[in-house]
């Protein structure tokens, strides 16, 4: 009897997969492809979506879909002939790391806005980090230098000899300056550090590809009170400008009366700012149209500061497959990592640029649907990426939509424009 049971049981599991639809899968081809008409609010006019600082900011229930970028930096400590007024090797290469690890510990846990008061402005991840850069090629660079020049170690922010937006000292110690942003960490001059009225604070200024900053070796203080100034000229780099007098392109960011720190006195009894870019005591804030206004600046290859970024979306990682499960519109340029897929019940529109890794799938299950609006796929290093499979199983398969005239570059499996 018991034989007999586990011959019907093997009778029936055998049965039941022989029923079950096989799922086939191909590359896109003109029979899988639906156009639709280009809406009426037309590009032409000059409309796009991909130009909202917002559409770029973090989408905190899908996080997968904005990578973490990582900005190639190195560091540059200027001293004095008798090396007297900086910290030298090998304790600036622990100052170093420091420095730019308690920027990252700033951007990892960005703070509530204290302005405007009150709000219920949402605190979004930033989604970059800074990542100190050797030189390729010599595993005894550590990205970490010390210079020794009587005439450029200093940093003069006013007078006669003022040095703080000039460049020489980036052009003359600069490292891989194409694709690395320097950081010069330079002291005040000594001649104004041994005058009694003078307070070598600390600052700094953002220069295209160079980074100076000031303050840190004369006031015996510690990387945290050095690096919201690094932060602040970095976000300069990333396209961000002041906001408590001008308009820097957000709303979110509110005229302030530019108070240091709170105070007894109106108006800094209360309307202190701990925006980064506001010149605070605080400076751990970003803003959701900041952040957003920083990936779209990363996102375009005719800003320098996208340059500077680890260029980890041209191979393939596999462990970071994006899934569409749901309905999502991407009204922002995206430099994807690894595999994308639409998956049963998901739909997909994309309207921006869009960047797929080497050898990487865009994938549309049955029952799933990919729209490609006026957008581009292509890789954004030359090499090639698979292109769009369709999955069909039981009669039923993925689809795709074209609105207007869709990009597809780069792509080893011919996609049916025309």
């Amino acid at each position: 009897m018991r034989i007999r049971l586990q011959t019907l049981i093997t009778i029936f599991i055998l049965g039941a997969l022989s029923c079950t639809p096989k799922i086939q899968s191909h590359f896109a081809g003109a029979e899988d492809l639906e156009r639709l008409s280009e809406p009426a609010q037309a590009r032409s006019a000059g409309f796009t979506p991909c130009n909202d600082y917002l559409a770029y900011a973090p989408d905190t229930l899908h996080p997968d879909h904005l990578p973490m970028k990582y900005i190639r930096v190195n560091v540059h400590f200027m001293n004095s002939s008798d090396s007297s007024r900086n910290f030298n090797f090998p304790e600036g290469i622990e100052k170093a790391n420091a420095l730019i690890n308690a920027a990252n510990r700033d951007l990892e846990y960005n703070k509530k806005l204290f302005l405007p008061l009150g709000n219920d402005i949402p605190v979004l991840p930033t989604q970059y980090r800074l990542k100190i850069t050797p030189r390729p090629g010599d595993p005894t660079d550590v990205g970490v230098y010390f210079h020794y020049d009587d005439d450029l170690y200093y940093y003069v922010m006013k007078g006669k000899n003022d040095n703080r937006s000039k460049r020489q000292v980036i052009d003359q110690y600069g490292l891989q300056l194409d694709t690395v942003l320097n950081i010069f960490l330079m002291p005040h001059h000594p001649d104004s550090v041994a005058s009694p009225t003078y307070k070598p604070h600390r600052g700094g200024i953002a220069l295209n590809n160079g980074i100076k900053v000031t303050g840190w070796y004369e006031t015996n203080g510690s990387e945290w009170d050095v690096q919201y100034v690094l932060n602040h000229e970095i976000g300069h780099i990333l396209t961000l400008m002041h906001t408590w007098a001008y308009n820097d392109g957000c709303d979110d960011t509110p005229y302030n009366p530019k108070c240091w720190n709170f105070s007894d006195t109106p108006p800094c009894d209360s309307l202190v700012s701990n925006n980064v870019m506001d010149y605070n005591a605080y400076q751990n804030a970003w803003s959701p149209c900041q952040i957003g206004k920083i990936h779209y600046a990363l996102s375009r290859d005719d800003l320098r500061c996208r340059r500077f970024l680890e260029p980890n979306w041209c191979e393939l990682h596999e462990e970071r497959h994006i899934f569409i499960r749901d309905s999502i519109h991407w009204k922002s340029a995206k430099d994807l990592e690894g595999h994308l897929t639409i998956q049963t019940g998901g739909v997909l529109q994309i309207s921006c640029r869009v960047s797929l890794p080497r050898n990487a799938v865009i994938t549309v299950e049955p029952g799933g649907l990919l729209i490609l609006d006026q957008c581009r796929l292509y890789n954004a290093c030359g090499d090639n990426w698979q292109g769009i499979k369709i999955l069909e199983t039981g009669g039923k398969k993925g689809k795709v939509t074209l609105i207007g005239r869709p990009v597809i570059d780069n792509i080893l499996h011919p996609f049916p424009i025309d």
